[in-house]
């Protein structure tokens, strides 16, 4: 017995030796320049949940949470074009997004109200709900103006969750103006809300009153109390924006000021441009017109250290088919925000503009189906048009879920660990196998929110080793190979996820018994 044991022990030491060759160490892979190994792959065609735009989905506790939105309705049936079903339901999914199930259902008492173009970011332990919009169209009272008008609500309370069921509003009335197409995300342990907009557009309720864009940014650190770093950014007031966070810097892409064109003004009225923060207070423009189209309603995901940019909404420029679907067919990636390159993939496998999305939601999560690295999944969205006199223009709208990932975890897209390395630097774990316990060692150059996150190789959780904020310099934590509930884990391959502030590394440890 003690001879099998030895001999079993000698195989497992081999295979680790095997794999680092093979597939070296895992905190260095990225490497190469191609950029077709990805692909993406649609996870549920039609989910549970209705088909929507203006939606919001978080991965928390290991799940993804969705939630709130706008479903258009059958002009036929409801009377007149741009009716629609406004969402405060929510859903989770506990298998990347493969089945759904409801876990508040709509108008629960106790519960935010209703809206869609909303923000929900996670921090810590807690998903935050914040602003959006809730509108109905009603009988217009001026007999000379459109049949129906928009009445809107424009929120600015927050609202945060433990578990997407149950929800405490952390506010009524945050210090930011309620708005919708806001954007949020987490930058250095706070929340941080910036532009939007307040009343509807010309485009959709015929006339007044005026839109009003905003360029401010506020921050908290709990949701309940707001700091304005600063009531007027040198960049323009818009809606729509996407923002991401890479290397300590807060990085805003494109947005909009407008839906339609009007004459004689900047057409279309969308960005391209690219800023960046260190604080939320100061902005450097990064560049005024980036190698992509202007857009509004596209998201900007960091996967492998690199901006990965796809999706939003795009106007027709022939005078004779003013609404001929015209999003942008393309996806483009960059390391600094300053230069960018196209993907050689087209978005949701898209075949033309018609079936690029606006206005969905989106996350990276590691692993998933047929993946085991970061990967891009997306949720639902817009695909309509301006034209209100097609009857079937409400149809443009999903209830799908995709995922876009490397097949070549090697290849996707360049080096970048010098871009990770200004962060997070003297990441190691030893001794590798772990017999009896092993020790990870890391470096941080600034004091970040730091989270150890331990996977067995069928991608479940089985041990939080970290999940607090760690100072500047160097630190070290010891494993004893177990769960989470002190049990020792059985021999075999485990991964070790790291994530401090924006940088994510992964590395394979060996537990031999």
């Amino acid at each position: 017995m003690k001879n099998l044991t030895s001999s079993y022990k000698s195989i497992l030491l081999a295979l680790s030796i095997l794999l680092l060759i093979t597939s070296g160490d895992l905190f260095a892979q990225g490497q190469g320049n191609g950029n077709s190994n990805a692909s993406w792959n649609t996870i549920i065609n039609q989910a549970p949940w209705a088909a929507r735009a203006g939606l919001q989905v978080v991965e928390l506790n290991n799940e993804f949470i969705l939630m709130g939105g706008r479903t258009p309705l059958n002009p036929a049936v409801a009377g007149f074009p741009g009716a629609s079903i406004i969402w405060n339901d929510v859903w989770k999914s506990s298998d990347y997004g493969q089945t759904w199930l409801p876990i508040v259902a709509p108008n629960t008492p106790g519960h935010w109200p209703e809206r869609a173009y909303f923000q929900a970011v996670k921090k810590g332990n807690k998903v935050f709900v914040m602003g959006g919009q809730n509108f109905q169209l009603i009988p217009n009272p001026d007999p000379f103006g459109p049949p129906f008008i928009s009445q809107s609500v424009f929120y600015n309370d927050v609202w945060s969750s433990t578990d997407g069921i149950s929800w405490v509003e952390e506010t009524d009335s945050a210090k930011w103006q309620g708005r919708a197409g806001l954007s949020a995300i987490k930058f250095k342990g706070k929340l941080f809300v910036m532009g939007g907009s307040f009343n509807d557009d010309p485009a959709v309720i015929g006339g007044p009153p005026t839109r009003v864009y905003f360029n401010d940014v506020y921050s908290s650190k709990d949701g309940s109390n707001w700091t304005c770093e600063t009531d007027s950014a040198p960049w323009a007031p818009r809606e729509g924006a996407a923002l991401a966070v890479k290397n300590g810097k807060l990085y805003l892409f494109g947005g909009e000021d407008g839906f339609t064109c009007i004459p004689g003004l900047r057409c279309p009225p969308y960005y391209n441009d690219v800023w960046s923060t260190k604080d939320g207070k100061n902005w450097k423009l990064v560049k005024d017109e980036a190698e992509w189209p202007s857009r509004p309603g596209h998201r900007v995901e960091k996967m492998r250290n690199q901006f990965v940019l796809f999706g939003g909404f795009g106007l027709s420029t022939d005078p004779t088919d003013p609404f001929a679907p015209s999003n942008p067919v393309d996806m483009w990636r960059s390391k600094n925000g300053k230069k960018w390159k196209e993907i050689n993939n087209a978005p949701w496998n898209a075949a033309g503009p018609e079936d690029v999305k606006y206005d969905f939601a989106s996350l990276v999560a590691r692993g998933g189906p047929n993946t085991s690295g970061p990967t891009i999944y997306t949720f639902g969205g817009d695909r309509e048009t301006f034209d209100f006199a097609d009857s079937l223009n409400y149809l443009n709208i999903d209830n799908d879920v995709w995922s876009y990932s490397a097949t070549n975890s090697h290849r996707l897209m360049e080096n970048n660990n010098e871009d990770q390395n200004k962060l997070l630097s003297a990441t190691k774990i030893a001794p590798n196998p772990l017999y009896h316990s092993s020790t990870l060692s890391f470096h941080l150059k600034q004091g970040e929110h730091v989270t150890i996150t331990i996977y067995n190789m069928l991608g479940m959780e089985v041990k939080t080793l970290a999940n607090t904020y760690f100072p500047a310099g160097h630190h070290s934590l010891t494993w004893q190979g177990d769960n989470n509930n002190g049990v020792k884990l059985p021999s075999g391959f485990y991964v070790i996820r790291l994530t401090a502030g924006d940088i994510e590394e992964t590395q394979k440890i060996l537990i031999s018994r």
